[in-house]
């Protein structure tokens, strides 16, 4: 069988689909995953083919208007102005993307799309193929349910219906976003631009999508409420190269004393990275801790560093944060799944999206801090958390059973099960 995933976004939106796309081929499948260019050489070292879609939403999302939309989240006015300025640009990147994920699927001719939400189209792109599909996601969104409210939403003593409506908002957001791609692709491509029931969560006939989230319901607990075509699979963790072996450097810091705190935001730093540089510097020299920085691609300045903080770019979190004490990161899906599947305490410094989401969640299941939202971020806060999450024996404890429990799971392996099944229900019903 031949399965071609796309998704559009950071490292932490592409590599759970590598993930996934190896244990895919492990099973005896053919993968082509179609992500921004920038990852093309990532995704084919792990034995994946690649399908092309330009780097334009990557670059977009280093500009400062970008950097605005994400520090400037808490203000709703701020927030909108921003997003309707970024807008402005999104739209033809939009339209390029579309292109490119329907010449890559095309030239593929899988016989299953699996699609992240940022490239929605392709949904629209299976239906012209013939083929099934499924909606894939590393958070909990848009599916309505009674037992919280949607990402993003407060939590209000407002009841069920509250947590419902929030749902319902989520999806008309998202499908009023998506719209007029869609429309104008399906016209495009002889399609009927507007099928009676077709949504962000349903198809053409108005049937639901197959809807697959890549997190564990550990951390998240999967609404009963939910309906049967909505799965919760456990976290698609990437296995580091065995083989790989760290720099010298790396090794003798580690050696040299207690196990460091790690310290990395990924893509994000905002538009004054040298702020957030000597917050976290001066925080751990406060705290009073060894720490590895990683400065990743998101522009931290990391010059004149003290004897007790070593530098890396980046280095396999499956390898890292075991040898680590805690970590500390701005909470994006996959680093927060890698830090909790190595028992470690967590601090979350969130910027926005998902972010708060998961550092609510981490304080809440007793593994880590309360989350220190970048806008307010100061040394003196920060030092107290990793002081918090080094010092206290609960937390410790609570995030080692929970590392426990994750690594016990088989998230990637519950989603090809879904995947098997769904190919194979198709191939029962054309017959």
């Amino acid at each position: 069988m031949h399965i071609f995933i796309t998704t559009i976004g950071t490292r932490g939106d592409v590599e759970p689909y590598v993930a996934l796309g190896q244990r895919l081929i492990t099973s005896g499948h053919r993968v082509t995953l179609c992500s921004c260019e920038k990852f093309r050489d990532f995704i084919t070292e792990q034995g994946l083919e690649y399908g092309y879609l330009n780097n334009s939403f990557m670059e977009l999302m280093q500009t400062d208007i970008a950097h605005d939309l994400m520090e400037k989240n808490s203000n709703i006015f701020e927030f909108i102005k921003s997003f309707l300025r970024l807008y402005k640009r999104v739209d033809p990147m939009q339209w390029e993307a579309i292109r490119d994920i329907t010449r890559a699927a095309e030239l593929a001719q899988p016989d299953l799309i699996l699609y992240h939400p940022k490239a929605f189209i392709g949904a629209h792109v299976a239906q012209k193929l013939g083929i099934p599909k499924a909606l894939t996601f590393l958070m909990p969104m848009m599916i309505p349910t009674g037992d919280r409210p949607d990402m993003g939403f407060p939590k209000l003593p407002l009841g069920r219906g509250y947590n419902r409506m929030t749902s319902w908002l989520m999806l008309k957001i998202m499908n009023m976003t998506c719209r007029k791609y869609v429309k104008g692709w399906r016209k495009e491509h002889g399609l009927d631009p507007k099928p009676r029931g077709m949504n962000f969560l349903h198809d053409h006939q108005g049937k639901p999508i197959t809807y697959l989230h890549g997190y564990s319901s550990l951390v998240c607990k999967r609404p009963a409420d939910w309906p049967e075509h909505v799965h919760v699979t456990g976290y698609w963790p990437m296995e580091y190269d065995r083989n790989w072996m760290p720099p010298d450097e790396l090794t003798a810091f580690l050696e040299a004393g207690d196990p460091p705190v790690y310290v990395g935001f990924g893509s994000m730093s905002g538009r004054n990275p040298q702020r957030l540089t000597r917050i976290v510097i001066d925080a751990i020299k406060q705290a009073g801790v060894r720490a590895i920085l990683a400065t990743g691609w998101g522009g931290l300045q990391t010059e004149d560093l003290p004897d007790t903080i070593f530098k890396i770019d980046q280095v396999p979190h499956g390898w890292l944060f075991p040898r680590c004490d805690a970590v500390i990161h701005h909470g994006g899906a996959g680093t927060t799944a890698a830090g909790l599947r190595a028992g470690k305490p967590t601090v979350i410094c969130p910027f926005a999206f998902d972010q708060p989401f998961w550092g609510k969640q981490v304080f809440e299941l007793g593994v880590g801090s309360k989350p220190l939202p970048q806008r307010k971020l100061t040394a003196t806060k920060l030092a107290a958390a990793i002081r918090k999450v080094t010092g206290d024996p609960s937390i410790q404890r609570k995030a080692q059973s929970l590392g426990e429990q994750l690594r016990e799971e088989d998230g990637i392996g519950n989603a090809i099960a879904v995947i098997e099944k769904l190919v194979a229900e198709q191939s029962h019903s054309d017959r």
